[in-house]
């Protein structure tokens, strides 16, 4: 469980590979600028619905694993991962509570029991909104290229790095909004996830995030 699990969290706009050549850092006062639209566009989202493909990169396969399917976000912490194929599997963040479908099989884990749990649920969260930018946390590297801006975070904690050795974070340069996230786990396989038809601010069903 707790494999599909860190899966899921991996966390949250098409993105195309780019050269380290093509990345170029970003200066203090481009930092500042990018910092000061992203939360002022995540101030603003109260609700967030796209479709995501993800894909799993292991190193040992010639090709990566590819699962599609939805998610939904309300504000303040209301989230809904949910594979649809090429298996059904949905994971709903609410109410201190982690709410698992396992193709018909249900679990519960309460994140108040757990603080790395506790740390996934912000972790989670944070990649969604953009709102992951606490030096406390994460040691942060910033950089652009010809459409994107990139933020890369090493988390701090010793426990989540055993698990996450850095998340990628592009967001789109027009709307400040977060286009994919990356996953770089502790060995030299990754999760890559890309969102698609994102929606906004439409309102949402709170049924959506009952399991």
């Amino acid at each position: 469980m707790k494999t599909k699990i860190f899966i899921v969290l991996i966390f949250l706009n098409v993105y195309q590979f780019q050269s380290w050549a093509q990345d170029q850092k970003m200066t203090d006062n481009e930092i500042t600028a990018f910092k000061q639209s992203v939360a002022l566009v995540s101030k603003k989202i109260k609700t967030l619905s796209t479709d995501f493909v993800q894909y799993k990169h292991l190193d040992f396969l010639s090709k990566d694993i590819e699962t599609s399917g939805k998610m939904i976000f309300k504000e303040p912490n209301s989230l809904l991962w949910q594979y649809k194929k090429p298996y059904s599997y949905t994971i709903v963040f609410k109410n201190g509570k982690i709410l698992i479908n396992d193709e018909g099989k249900k679990s519960a884990v309460d994140i108040g029991s757990s603080k790395l749990f506790g740390k996934i649920n912000k972790l989670i969260v944070g990649s969604v909104s953009g709102d992951l930018f606490d030096d406390k946390e994460f040691t942060i590297s910033y950089f652009k290229n010809k459409d994107q801006n990139i933020a890369k975070f090493i988390p701090k904690d010793a426990t989540l790095k055993k698990y996450i050795k850095q998340i990628d974070l592009t967001f789109d340069k027009e709307d400040a909004t977060v286009i994919q996230v990356k996953l770089l786990e502790s060995s030299a396989d990754y999760t890559r996830i890309v969102l698609k038809n994102k929606v906004i601010n439409a309102k949402v069903d709170e049924a959506s995030f009952s399991n």
